[in-house]
C-alpha cells in the first residue's frame, strides 16, 4: 500500500513526501512538471530508495490516475497539485479552472476505492474576510479565479462524499485552508525554488544573496501597528505535520475542514527586519504604493484543529522560519542543481 502525493515535485508536496518517507511510508509522487523541480525529485529518490516512486503525469488524466493507483495500491491521497498564483489566475482563468479541477482525480478515487483524501485548500476561499483572526465559518468571498477554483474543489468533494455515502463507501476527506507557507526543510535537503519567486520571504532573501538590489514594501499606511500588511506565516514542516495528523484522524465517511496557521501575524516590515537579522545584510527597502486587493491583516484562528486534533504549529518565531529558508537558499543560490 502507498500514499499518493500529487504535486510531489513542488515546494509543499516534496516536503510532504520527505516526511512520509521518514515515517516509514511507501509513497508514489505525481507531478506534471510544469512547475515542479527535477532536483526535488532527485533528492527524494535518494532519500526514499525503493520506498519512493515518481511518475510524471497530470491530475486531470483519469485513466492515468487509475493505472497509477492500481499499480501502487494507493490507500490515501494528499492532493497538493495546483496552479496557485492569484494574479496569474486573473490573466489565465480557464487554465486555473481546468488544471485545479478535482473531477478526474475523484473519478479515479471512486473507481479504485481509495478511502481517504486530504485536499490542499487555501485561505483565498475567504477573499477579504470581515474579521481577523479567520475562523472556518467566515463567509466565502473569493476575489480571484484561483480562490474560486479551490472553493469549487471543496464543493465537489462535499457532493462526492454524499454520493459515496449513499453507495455505502468508506470515503472521507479533509480540506485544509492555510495562509502563507514559509521556510524550508531544516535538514537542508529540500527548499523553495520558484521561478520567479512570488513569496515575500525568498524575495527579500534574494537581496541578501545579491540577486536583487532592494525590495519594495507595498504601502505603509494600513491600519496596522507599523502601517504595513500583516500575514500569518506557517512553516512548511508544521503544515505537512498537520496534513499527516488529519489524514490519520479521518474516520469513515467524515468531512473535516480546518484553517492552518500560527494564529498571529507578522508585518511586512517585521519580515524585512528579521531577514536583516538572520542574514546580517542591510537589505535596502523602498516604500511603494499599495497593491489593489491587499487586506491590512490576514491570519488564521487555528482553534478548531487545536481542539479536535491537539495540533498546533511548533515553529512560530519569525527568525526561526526565515533562518530555515536562508540556510537552503544560501547553500543553493541558484535553486536545485538538477
Amino acid at each position: 500500500m502507498a500514499i499518493l502525493v500529487t504535486g510531489a515535485a513542488g515546494y509543499i508536496g516534496s516536503h510532504a513526501v520527505q516526511r512520509l518517507l521518514a515515517n516509514g511510508k511507501r509513497v508514489v509522487g505525481l507531478d506534471n512538471m510544469e512547475r515542479g523541480n527535477a532536483g526535488a525529485v532527485a533528492a527524494l529518490r535518494e532519500l526514499g530508495g525503493g520506498a519512493f516512486a515518481f511518475e510524471e503525469g497530470d491530475t486531470t488524466d483519469r485513466l492515468g490516475l487509475e493505472r497509477l493507483m492500481r499499480d501502487h495500491e494507493v490507500s490515501a491521497v494528499l492532493h497538493f497539485a495546483a496552479l496557485s498564483l492569484v494574479g496569474e489566475s486573473v490573466e489565465r482563468p480557464l487554465d486555473y479552472h481546468r488544471n485545479n479541477s478535482l473531477v478526474g482525480l475523484l473519478e479515479a478515487v471512486r473507481e479504485c476505492r481509495v478511502p481517504r483524501l486530504v485536499f490542499s485548500s487555501t485561505c483565498a476561499v475567504y477573499g477579504q474576510p470581515p474579521t481577523t483572526p479567520v475562523t472556518e465559518d467566515a463567509p466565502f468571498a473569493p476575489v480571484s479565479p484561483y480562490g474560486l477554483s479551490k472553493l469549487h474543489g471543496e464543493q465537489v468533494l462535499i457532493d462526492f462524499l454524499e454520493a459515496r455515502k449513499q453507495a455505502k463507501s468508506k470515503f472521507a476527506f479533509a480540506a485544509l485552508r492555510y495562509f502563507n507557507v514559509a521556510g524550508c526543510d531544516r535538514t537542508g535537503v529540500l527548499g523553495e525554488d520558484h521561478v520567479p519567486h512570488s513569496h515575500i520571504i525568498p524575495i527579500v532573501l534574494e537581496v541578501a544573496l545579491g540577486k536583487r538590489e532592494r525590495v519594495t514594501i507595498f504601502g505603509e499606511d494600513y491600519p496596522t501597528p507599523d502601517g504595513t500588511c500583516v500575514r500569518d506565516y506557517i512553516h512548511v514542516e508544521d503544515l505537512v505535520d498537520a496534513h499527516l495528523r488529519v489524514l490519520d484522524a479521518l474516520g469513515n465517511g467524515e468531512r473535516r475542514v480546518y484553517n492552518l496557521g500560527i494564529g498571529r501575524g507578522y508585518s511586512v516590515k517585521e519580515v524585512v527586519e528579521s531577514c536583516r537579522r538572520v542574514t546580517g545584510h542591510a537589505i535596502p527597502a523602498d516604500i511603494g504604493p499599495r497593491r489593489a486587493g491587499d487586506p491590512p491583516a490576514l491570519f488564521a484562528d487555528p482553534g478548531k484543529v487545536q481542539r479536535e486534533l491537539r495540533w498546533s504549529a511548533e515553529i512560530t518565531e519569525l527568525d526561526a522560519i526565515i533562518e530555515s529558508a536562508w540556510k537552503w537558499m544560501k547553500a543553493n543560490p541558484n535553486g536545485y542543481s538538477v
